[in-house]
Order: structure tokens, then sequence, then C-alpha cells
């Protein structure tokens, strides 16, 4: 049996992963049932799988905020404190990370191992071009996508999808968090 891998991504409503300017984390809409929920998907045993580039930007988040807690919600902090792949050419150890693992290679290949090896599930928050690359290698079994109710159009930063292979995606979860933001989980299928 293979572990089951999630790629978990924030959105806002025209698919941009952040904002350039005048948006704070969450795009300001982040609410007590969005956190609390959050911190629920990070409570069973899982690996995180991250590209360098998503990787780097964590650390750097986390390091200037030590005592922001828009930045160290409860569910950031769990999810750090949990296992971590982190699959990159370029990062050198050791790693800024309590449990990290720096893993060389093609995240293809990598993935393809850990789904074999994990006794646990693989979750990757982030991570947009490693995460498109395993959708398309077949390795994603489920997208997580939190969209909140904003639109970026001037500042969206980080097309979720822009490059990606054509998918059907099959509806298995919906849910409103706050009454304004939604969580859709799909199963993707690669379009023929």
């Amino acid at each position: 049996m293979t572990a089951s891998y999630t790629f978990d991504v924030f959105t806002s409503l025209d698919g941009f992963g952040s904002a350039s300017r005048n948006w704070s984390g969450y795009w300001g809409k982040q609410g007590p049932e969005l956190l609390a929920h959050r911190l629920a998907l990070y409570g069973p045993g899982q690996r995180m799988v991250f590209g360098a580039t998503t990787f780097r930007q964590f650390v750097q988040m986390l390091a200037g905020s030590t005592d922001d807690p828009a930045v160290r919600d409860p569910w950031v902090t769990r999810m750090v404190g949990m296992p971590a792949t982190v699959v990159s050419t370029t990062l050198k150890e050791p790693l800024d990370w309590p449990d990290a693992t720096l893993v060389r290679g093609d995240a293809v290949d990598v993935v393809a191992r850990l789904k074999e090896e994990s006794e646990v599930p693989l979750r990757s928050h982030g991570s947009l071009s490693m995460n498109r690359a395993l959708m398309a290698a077949g390795l994603v079994d489920r997208i997580q996508v939190t969209i909140f109710p904003v639109i970026t159009g001037q500042t969206g930063e980080g097309p979720i999808f822009q490059g990606a292979a054509d998918f059907d995606l099959e509806l298995l979860e919906s849910t409103t968090l706050d009454g304004r933001t939604q969580e859709l989980i799909y199963r993707p299928i690669l379009h023929a």
C-alpha cells in the first residue's frame, strides 16, 4: 500500500498563491473556523514535502516573525514540528527546521519512493512547480485548494496552475469556513 499525497494550497479566487503589496497573510481573511480547521488537518501524523523555494520562504518568514501571531498560527507551529522532506539540488545542510531531511534528486523520483516507503500520509503546502510536476507524473492523490474571497488581478503572484498539464477533477469534499472561504478537495485525473 502506498502513502497518499496531498497538494495543499492557498489561493485567491483568480488563482494566485500570494500578492505583492497591500495584502497581509491569508489576504486578511483568516477566521476562527479556518484556523481551527487547519490545526485539525495537521493533527494526525504526516510527513511534509517541500521544494527548495517554498522551504526557503517558510524559513525566512518564520525567522523574521518569532512573536507575530499572524505568522505563528498554531497550525503553522504544528506543521513546523512535523517530519519533513525537502527536495532540492541547491540547499545545503544543516537545514533550519526541527526534523527536516534534505534529499537531492528529481522530485518525481523522490516522491515516488516516499509514497512506497512512508508509513504516514504525505502533504505539501505550496511548492507550486514541484507539485505541478508531481501531478503530471500521477503522484498527487488529492489537491486541497483553500480559496480566499479576494481577486488579486493587479498584485497577484505565484499563479497556482500556470504551466500545469490538463486535468479533470473529481470533487471529493467541499467546506465553507467562516462563511466566506472555500476549501475544495479534488482527485486529479490527467486529461487524455
